[in-house]
């Protein structure tokens, strides 16, 4: 290609509205590197139909992408890479999402309210025996959604052999699960009690109550910010002078993958005594 044709990089960083720092950069990271270094001066250039690549390098780095991702973007067939983009900002939302719930979390601690009533609506509700299949575990903050998740996966086909779910899943917490505590923590699926014969997992039966329960939304399930629900709950139940009976637990409603962080997801429920 004839050098004529080229711009050198000060010309090419003006109209791409880059620094030529950031040209340098990106060269090192293999997303924009010169289609020509003069062997004698090292000066870089670049052809002009190199522009739209370098435009749209701005423009991923204004949404705070990773250069990694920028280069996987740059890459694809232009399909691809607008789901690629899809994905990393949907990411984003629900990262922004969970941070927004954990700094309301800690607002309502740094003040001495932890369990703020006026955060979380309270109700009631009677909740019929179930028969279960169940799964326990001792576990830590860190496992617990990947474990709530590989322990639902196992056991859902078997409900599904047995005619299905019976009523949502939940997650009973038999103990705190924190930085100093593992649980246990297990799992309950129900399942129809006249189609359960040959049930090969542990089942149980979880007996008739009634409980309080407040709803959340998937941004606010994330570590430590659910606690806040939970002690809303607990401060409700004292407030009343209702006696917590057994584990509080967090019975999960919605399809996990196919809603917003900002759509209720999980209602977390404490057993009330008579």
């Amino acid at each position: 290609m004839e050098e004529e044709e080229l711009l050198g990089i000060g010309v090419f960083a003006r109209r791409a509205r880059l620094s030529q720092k950031a040209l340098r950069l990106y060269d090192r990271h293999g997303l924009l590197p010169p289609d020509h270094v003069d062997p004698v001066t090292g000066y870089r250039y670049y052809r002009e139909g190199r522009l739209g690549a370098a435009r749209l390098i701005v423009r991923l780095r204004g949404l705070d992408m990773p250069l990694a991702e920028v280069g996987e973007v740059l890459a694809a067939p232009a399909p691809e890479a607008a789901r690629l983009v899809a994905a990393y900002w949907d990411g984003v939302e629900s990262r922004v999402a969970a941070q927004r719930e954990l700094a309301a979390h800690l607002h309502i601690h740094l003040l001495g309210e932890e369990g703020n009533l006026d955060m979380y609506e309270i109700q009631q509700r009677e909740v019929p025996d179930q028969l279960v299949l169940t799964e326990q575990r001792h576990i830590t903050p860190e496992e617990l959604p990947d474990w709530i998740t590989a322990a639902l996966d196992r056991l859902a086909p078997v409900a599904e052999a047995h005619g299905g779910f019976f009523g949502h899943p939940f997650v009973v917490y038999h103990g705190e699960v924190t930085e100093d505590s593992d649980g246990p923590v297990e799992i309950c699926v129900p399942v129809d009690p006249a189609r359960a014969d040959g049930i090969l997992v542990a089942t149980r039966v979880e007996p008739a109550h009634v409980e309080a329960y407040t709803r959340i939304t998937k941004a606010q399930v994330a570590y430590p910010q659910i606690l806040s629900a939970y002690d809303a709950v607990y401060a409700w139940a004292e407030g009343e002078s209702r006696t917590p009976s057994a584990a509080p637990r967090e019975i999960y409603f919605a399809e996990w993958s196919e809603i917003a962080p900002t759509d209720p997801a999980c209602d977390i429920a404490v057993p009330l005594a008579g």
